[in-house]
């Protein structure tokens, strides 16, 4: 596969660092990558000479298994990493940990880091390649990618069309990379949740705020649904889960109101009857398991084209 265009930039840290026309360039090539995908054989071989190193500093299951999915159907070479069987155990230091990765002989890093800013440190000092597959409460940027991808395709384009985001809004890297990613295609964005989940001055993101779900749910065409991040959260925001299914989470009964379907979307993992309901998660406008089988397919795009920069 042949692609004459070319991202604007060497690394992924984050939508806030990608065009619009790198984004919609990421599109069109996980487009031709989902055909693939789709084939009886589903490999090819654009990058048969890279190798592509996965470094989780975190706990990971689908973010990790995509990539690891998405880089063996390009036919690279893999090889993984988990802090928590590493040297970083022993007190290494991150860049060091790194670069004797790289003395390996590694031509692409993909790494999720607990310290937001981890990847923007590491590409001032490696020449591979990085795609941020988390840092922190920072961003996510192929979580955005796969999360705009799956709304395009079920709603077309997105100009014009309002996306609500609901939930744990201080703690997630995903909702902010979902702002920057929406709002540079066009969208409009509101999000809905506890006012202690919301950060302060995020209306400066050119997003609206909303402490009510129902109203919310009236508003928007799109609901993407956060889970509540209790492992990020050092004191508590909320009296109890069940109060806040009661009062912020969606359930088939808010839905029924509405008069009207709307897109459902969570980027996982679901707390079922906390956020989200079953049978909202299961129903037939969610769009759950479409949003996991484009991931592969958007970050297949996002290796090829960073391969491209090499």
């Amino acid at each position: 596969m042949a692609t004459e265009q070319q991202l604007s930039t060497k690394h992924i840290l984050g939508i806030k660092y990608l065009t619009e026309a790198d984004i919609r360039l990421i599109f069109e090539t996980a487009r031709s990558f989902k055909e693939v995908l789709n084939r009886p054989i589903k490999k090819v071989p654009s990058l048969r000479d890279v190798t592509v190193a996965n470094l989780f500093f975190e706990d990971s299951t689908r973010t990790r298994i995509s990539f690891e999915l998405a880089e063996k159907r390009l036919s690279a070479d893999v090889v993984n990493f988990s802090a928590s069987s590493s040297s970083v155990k022993k007190g290494e230091t991150l860049l060091d940990t790194v670069n004797n990765i790289l003395s390996m002989k590694v031509d692409m890093v993909v790494m999720r880091h607990p310290a937001p800013g981890a990847h923007h440190f590491l590409s001032q000092h490696i020449d591979a390649n990085i795609i941020n597959a988390g840092d922190g409460t920072h961003e996510h940027p192929t979580q955005a990618l796969l999360d705009a991808f799956s709304m395009e395709e079920k709603v077309g384009g997105l100009e014009g069309k309002h996306v609500a985001i609901f939930g744990d809004i201080l703690h997630s890297r995903v909702a902010l990379s979902n702002i920057f990613c929406l709002r540079k295609l066009g969208a409009h964005v509101r999000v809905c949740g506890p006012p202690t989940l919301i950060p302060k001055y995020i209306d400066k993101l050119g997003v609206e705020v909303s402490h009510n779900v129902k109203d919310s749910l009236r508003w928007c065409d799109i609901a993407n649904v956060l889970r509540i991040q209790l492992e990020r959260q050092d004191i508590k925001y909320f009296p109890s889960l069940r109060e806040y299914a009661q009062y912020f989470g969606i359930s088939k009964a808010l839905l029924d109101e509405l008069g009207r379907p709307i897109v459902i979307m969570h980027p996982g993992p679901i707390n079922r009857g906390v956020e989200i309901t079953s049978d909202v998660a299961d129903s037939e406008h969610s769009i759950i398991l479409q949003q996991v089988e484009n991931g592969v397919a958007i970050r297949m795009a996002a290796l090829y084209l960073l391969a491209a920069k090499r």
